[in-house]
Parts: structure tokens; sequence; C-alpha cells
């Protein structure tokens, strides 16, 4: 029999076997932003990995400096 925290635990490493590109997206774009309900805040927490994180986060940051070099270049030419 399985105690409940057993049971926990288990639905905790399988909410991160099931982690989404989206979910990763919208956690890193929150964070740039700075705003996060604290519900959303908490199952990230549960569910995202440190390395999904540190990837979307790379990626969103290389998407913003193109973003605003290519406004930028815009601007000016």
């Amino acid at each position: 029999m399985l105690t409940k925290e057993a049971v926990e635990l288990n639905k905790i490493t399988e909410k991160q076997n099931s982690v989404s590109v989206w979910q990763i997206a919208k956690a890193v774009m929150a964070a740039f932003m700075g705003i996060r309900k604290e519900s959303d805040l908490e199952n990230d927490a549960a569910t995202l990995k440190p390395v999904h994180v540190v990837i979307g986060g790379i990626i969103g940051g290389l998407f913003f400096v193109i973003a605003v070099l290519l406004l930028v270049q815009l601007v000016v030419s």
C-alpha cells in the first residue's frame, strides 16, 4: 500500500514527464515581465525542471535581442 507522500511524489513525477513547450514558454514570458499568479508559480515549480527554464530563458532572450535589433534597424533606416 502506498502512503500519501508516495502518491503525491508519483503525481509530481508524472507531471514533470508531461511538460509542454507552451508551459515552458508561458513561464519564461511571465518571468521576463515579472507577473505570475501564485498558483501558476507553484505549478511550474512542481512540474518544470531547471534545465527547461534555463534553455527557455536563453531562447527567449535571443528572441528579445533579435526583436530589438530589428526594431532599431527599422527605425534607423
